[in-house]
């Protein structure tokens, strides 16, 4: 493919290998593309494939999704649809803007089809998300989500208010807004997914639009049974499983120094724990709670066992980083075949 043969190859070498350069360079690009309709029309023509379906009352053209983290502050939003993806999710996106963690804080494992990851909530913070997407000069033409994260700088015993000022910032923006309580690399976050934190978090943010936890894969099944009962009567309309691991599983040779950076494991080495997840939600919940199946996708046969572990949409980040927008074609192609 030319994606993996050409394209990925330059884009791996940008600033001497520096991934976060990469990322950069590749919303601006995204960001350019944007503002242009031909090119935008083009890229839809070429990636763009329909295979509908309504989930939590919110219909998807695709199960495709764009997952939390690629672009965080909606700087390239029209693009994401052009490249084939039947939703797309923002953020995470914080009350107060933060810089995130000290650089470099995102590493490439390349034998391992994988990333390590401890961004930290990077954002410009949800009062600048609102204004982007308030300017947006037309409809997206595809769900947004909104994924929000607690503010570093606020304690966990203000947690819900911090929560609540980024749901009330964006209310009006997002078609479904996701509750991060489990990326790895806010101090003390992942102690949000406890049932009383999590119970008076989901109490005031419950209400008008879909509101989905996003959960992690190091969870015991038993600490996520407590926490499906919790979104259960909470109604809360879905999990998004998963999130980055802590685990260094399943890496190649190649990359286990690089792999000991702190921080969270997306991609391959996460296909089986994530789908495994999916599973357990699916069979715990009796199919009650409609799950988001993300990690480790990085073909159409993974995202066909997500599928059919019990997800009824996917997301990509990691997989779209090594295959490309092909792979969110191919994997909505299949889709449309079951």
């Amino acid at each position: 493919m030319i994606f993996e043969r050409v394209v990925r190859p330059r884009l791996f070498r940008l600033g001497g290998g520096d991934a976060e350069v990469a990322h950069e360079w590749t919303l601006e690009r995204l960001a350019s593309v944007a503002r242009r309709p031909a090119a935008l029309a083009a890229l839809h023509a070429r990636y763009f494939r329909a295979a509908p379906r309504t989930v939590f009352g919110v219909e998807f053209p695709n199960p495709v999704g764009l997952a939390a983290g690629m672009d965080k502050n909606g700087v390239a939003l029209p693009a994401w649809p052009a490249l084939g993806f039947g939703f797309v999710e923002v953020g995470t996106v914080t009350a107060h803007a933060q810089p995130g963690n000290p650089r470099p804080r995102l590493f490439r494992l390349r034998d391992s089809e994988a990333v390590v990851n401890r961004m930290g909530f990077n954002n410009a913070g949800a009062e600048a998300l609102a204004a982007r997407l308030g300017a947006l000069p037309r409809p997206l033409g595809v769900p947004l989500g909104i994924s929000l994260g607690k503010s570093k700088v606020t304690p966990l015993d203000e947690a819900v208010e911090d929560y609540l000022a980024s749901y009330r910032a964006l209310k009006g923006h997002g078609d479904y807004f996701a509750v991060n309580v489990s990326s790895p690399n806010t101090p003390g976050l992942r102690s949000l997914q406890d049932r009383s934190h999590l119970d008076a978090l989901l109490a005031a943010l419950v209400g008008e639009k879909p509101v989905l936890v996003k959960i992690a894969p190091d969870l015991t099944e038993p600490a996520v049974a407590e926490l499906l009962e919790v979104c259960l009567d909470r109604g809360a309309a879905g999990v998004i499983a998963t999130n980055t691991t802590l685990a260094r599983d399943g890496l190649a040779p190649a990359d286990r120094a690089r792999g000991a950076e702190t921080g969270g494991l997306s991609g391959r080495p996460l296909t089986d724990r994530a789908r495994a997840m999916v599973a357990f939600v699916h069979r715990e919940t009796g199919g009650r709670l409609p799950v988001i199946g993300v990690g480790g996708i990085l073909d159409p046969d993974d995202a066909a066992r997500m599928f059919d572990a019990g997800a009824s949409l996917v997301q990509l980040y990691t997989g779209f980083i090594y295959r490309g927008p092909a792979l969110v074609r191919s994997v909505a192609r299949a889709a449309a075949r079951r």
